[in-house]
């Protein structure tokens, strides 16, 4: 009996060492197996600003500085085990303070919690409605915009560009809450490169024996000119059919550029209006674009339709019915349609 006590007794000496030892390490690892996090909602608005490529840490730790979750850890124990750590996005995004790291989580990648404006520019607007939408849409001065299209480094034009138009892609943009007008029309001229890339502009426009300029030109006379999409390749012959035979495109959608206003009526004296851009007085194309040409009017500029027409008359804007010919007699048939389509309105 008095040989087996000390052996007890050291056993259980070990028993309350190792059990210290554990509860000691418990409290070392407590914040890694169960971190400190909040419950619930949260309460309040913060808005917290995710940049781009950021790792799901880095976006932890910006919640955490910013009073959204109790701790970075909780965050990444969360998504590490929803596997959403690719479902986060960079952008601004309204949160809630005191919020649980899954409540975080849950708005962070919630379709309508990102704080951004959607603008949407169509096809064929020239520059000045286009500040105008671009002003509407984003809240942002118009002023600004105009200024910013004056500085052609900040916008990183192509080097064969005149100016801004033409050039700034119509497309739907996210503009974000920091964004500066600058900021915006430089999206839309990498936009454009984007697409001048995917179309192989340079090289395609040289085939033609155009240079980038009066490629992007011809496409902003096809948008401006309107009908249906399958109409631009025809336009676009009709163009170079003309400017081979060296007479006047005269087209009607360059002398109301020179003028500053839109209408479907153009009068003889209209025709007169001195300026470079009045194709009915200039031979060739005009000296730049007209308006923002879309993807279909460019790829039709760089790939024409085939075939003799030297005229062509949109008989019923309503309806974007256009009619081509090559016959002198045929286009005064189809200019009368047009009047007496005009004569109704």
């Amino acid at each position: 009996m008095s040989r087996l006590r000390p052996i007890w007794l050291l056993a259980g000496g070990t028993a309350v060492v190792a059990m210290t030892v554990g509860v000691g390490g418990y409290v070392l690892v407590k914040p890694y197996l169960a971190p400190a996090d909040f419950e619930g909602a949260g309460s309040g608005a913060v808005t917290v600003k995710i940049e781009q490529g950021a790792t799901a840490g880095e976006i932890a730790s910006i919640l955490a500085n910013a009073g959204v979750v109790a701790s970075a850890r909780s965050f990444i124990r969360v998504t590490e085990e929803q596997a959403k750590g690719n479902s986060l996005r960079p952008g601004h995004f309204r949160l809630r303070k005191g919020m649980s790291a899954a409540e975080a989580l849950k708005l962070l990648t919630a379709p309508g919690s990102r704080l951004v404006r959607r603008v949407t520019v169509p096809e064929g607007l020239r520059l000045s409605e286009l500040f105008d939408r671009l002003a509407a849409g984003t809240g942002l001065r118009r002023d600004d915009f105009v200024k910013a299209a004056q500085d052609r480094q900040e916008l990183d034009l192509p080097a064969y560009a005149k100016g801004p138009e033409g050039f700034l892609f119509p497309a739907t943009y996210e503009v974000e809450p920091d964004a500066t007008p600058a900021g915006v029309l430089a999206s839309m001229v990498e936009r454009y490169k984007d697409a001048a890339v995917e179309l192989d502009l340079e090289a395609k426009a040289a085939e033609r024996h155009l240079t980038p300029l009066e490629a992007v030109t011809v496409a902003s006379l096809l948008q401006a000119e309107g009908g249906r999409d399958s109409d631009y390749p025809k336009i676009a012959r009709v163009i170079y059919n003309r400017i081979k035979a060296r007479v006047p495109l005269q087209i009607d959608s360059t002398v109301l550029y020179a003028q500053r206003r839109r209408s479907m009526k153009v009068t003889v004296k209209d025709t007169k209006v001195k300026s470079p851009y009045n194709t009915y007085l200039h031979p060739g194309l005009p000296p730049g674009p007209i308006a923002s040409p879309g993807e279909k009017a460019l790829r039709a500029a760089l790939h024409p339709d085939q075939g003799d027409w030297f005229w062509f008359v949109t008989t019923d804007p309503e309806h974007r019915i256009t009619k081509f010919t090559d016959k002198e007699s045929e286009f005064v048939r189809y200019r009368e349609e047009l009047n007496r389509y005009l004569r109704t309105r």
